[in-house]
């Protein structure tokens, strides 16, 4: 009995954790989330995979409304063509990722993420003012869109081959590509990572590993309440933190990211 509250416990504290940095970047948590389930709690992979893409939506979804109160509801919709450029491309590669990610060996596209990702950081860290500067010098806004949809292939791509959100890879495009603050970023990120993610999440809602959902309903109902606790502070917390704070926070982020994908 006590293993079995110390479970539920570490279950709320985790989804809490993780919850913050998704409320307060635009992060589903995937990647720091997974070695948690798979270590920690010592679910098999694919296993760890569902509970992972289940636990990313609640923070994806629970995170949109909890960062309205620092970033309203009016500049993410005035934004919508950006969404949708994206998302013209990432659900096709969610679409592409989903059909392949059982036959697809990814020891290659692990290096090309750990790369890109070192280079977003970089980027973030060290002169995204000028990269966005450069990057806004664009005067055909065809040229602009043709490049939104191309990082949108490859960002749903990813997300639904390695099971994650896409939010480190998305946000850095918006601000880099497009020149938006990173804060309004985050908002944006929820907004194209939610449907790419339900387009992926659908094919492995019809595996025989799914059954994991209901056997581990309880572990699982005290995540989500950690989860929401979570992104709830984090979305309070947005309005105070930073700009700058925020980039170095992604950044490191987005290092410990390529880490792990180098690791893998």
């Amino acid at each position: 009995m006590k293993r079995f509250w110390q479970r539920k416990y570490f279950a709320f504290v985790t989804g809490a954790v993780i919850g913050l940095l998704g409320g307060l970047i635009g992060l589903g948590g995937a990647e720091f989330r997974l070695p948690v389930l798979v270590g920690m709690f010592g679910f098999a992979t694919l296993e760890a995979v569902i509970i992972n893409k289940l636990m990313s939506l609640v923070v994806v979804t629970s995170a949109i409304p909890f960062r309205s109160v620092s970033i309203p509801w009016g500049q993410v919709a005035i934004h919508w063509p950006v969404i949708l450029n994206i998302l013209a491309g990432s659900l096709v590669g969610a679409c592409i990722g989903a059909h392949y990610a059982t036959r697809l060996k990814v020891e290659w596209l692990n290096r090309i993420i750990m790369v890109l990702l070192v280079m977003l950081a970089v980027g973030m860290l060290l002169g995204h003012t000028m990269l966005v500067t450069s990057v806004g010098e664009f005067s055909l806004i065809p040229i602009r869109m043709l490049f939104g949809v191309i990082c949108g292939v490859g960002i749903g791509l990813v997300a639904a081959l390695l099971g994650v959100a896409g939010g480190e890879l998305i946000i850095p495009t918006l601000v880099l590509l497009y020149g938006i603050d990173i804060k309004l970023a985050g908002s944006l990120s929820l907004c194209i990572s939610l449907p790419t993610m339900l387009v992926a999440f659908t094919r492995y809602s019809q595996s025989g590993a799914f059954a994991v959902v209901r056997r581990e309903r309880y572990f699982l109902t005290w995540m989500t309440l950690g989860s929401l606790v979570g992104t709830a502070l984090g979305g309070l917390l947005l309005g105070i933190m930073p700009t700058d704070a925020l980039i170095l926070l992604l950044g490191l982020v987005l290092l410990i990211s390529a880490v792990k994908v180098f690791k893998h």
